[in-house]
């Protein structure tokens, strides 16, 4: 993937967001999305080495637009200010848990699971985790899980800043979700308002091709999470 061409575009349409200069510069952007584009082929093809339930996506299924909806938001700029792919089995419109690549200057990163369940959905999970906490434990508090994305609730994602280099659970309730025990002892695994985990990479780190090796690495630790959500999930997909 040519990801320094990649995040020197991003680096222009950041300090350029606007329509005349993309429309001077569309063929930059075309160069780049293809450059973009190949690297989420690769991306695919060696997910689909540890994971055969998204050998049938396609780059066109997992690639995100860059013109941003402006309907609801204060920010007008037209563009986004980086790339992504979400690469899951039910697309990337779907609740089902995934893959994400994220390349943005100074904000790259790698997460994995889920976010924005709805409530009914997150309940189960809920639940799901008080039936089997011995087996989630396992999966959530192993060496490599947390020396990867810690635990819940330490990192921060909020949307327009940077995240902390490594997160798992994007937002937290302040206390125990309605219906649930406030003492029960692993509570915090229940405060998550989704089951997804991060880890920000250096801007140099999809250069050349062992990118793809240590991607693999990261997305393998956190698919056993992932898992026991999407077994939830899928229930109402």
């Amino acid at each position: 993937m040519q990801s320094q061409r990649i995040l020197g575009f991003l680096k222009d349409i950041a300090a350029n967001n606007n329509r005349p200069w993309f429309q001077q510069n569309k063929k930059g952007y075309e160069i780049v999305r293809h450059d973009f584009e190949e690297g989420v082929a690769l991306a695919i093809g060696k997910i689909t080495e540890f994971d055969d339930t998204i050998a049938h996506v396609t780059v066109k299924d997992s690639v995100y637009r860059f013109y941003r909806d402006t309907r609801f938001s204060p920010d007008k700029s037209p563009y986004k200010r980086h790339l992504g792919s979400y690469i899951s089995a039910h697309g990337k419109k779907s609740l089902h848990g995934g893959y994400y690549i994220h390349l943005e200057p100074g904000n790259c990163m790698l997460a994995c699971g889920s976010y924005w369940l709805p409530t009914n959905i997150l309940t189960s999970c809920r639940n799901e985790i008080m039936a089997n906490i011995d087996q989630w434990r396992a999966i959530v508090e192993n060496k490599r899980f947390v020396n990867l994305f810690g635990k819940p609730g330490v990192g921060e994602w909020e949307e327009g800043n940077v995240p902390s280099p490594k997160g798992f659970g994007i937002s937290m309730l302040k206390t125990a979700p309605s219906g649930f025990p406030r003492d029960y002892e692993f509570i915090e695994y229940l405060r998550m308002k989704d089951y997804c985990c991060w880890k920000r990479v250096s801007d140099d780190f999809f250069d050349g091709d062992g990118w793809l090796d240590e991607m693999a690495e990261v997305f393998q630790v956190a698919k056993p999470m992932m898992n026991f959500m999407n077994n939830v999930i899928d229930d109402y997909e």
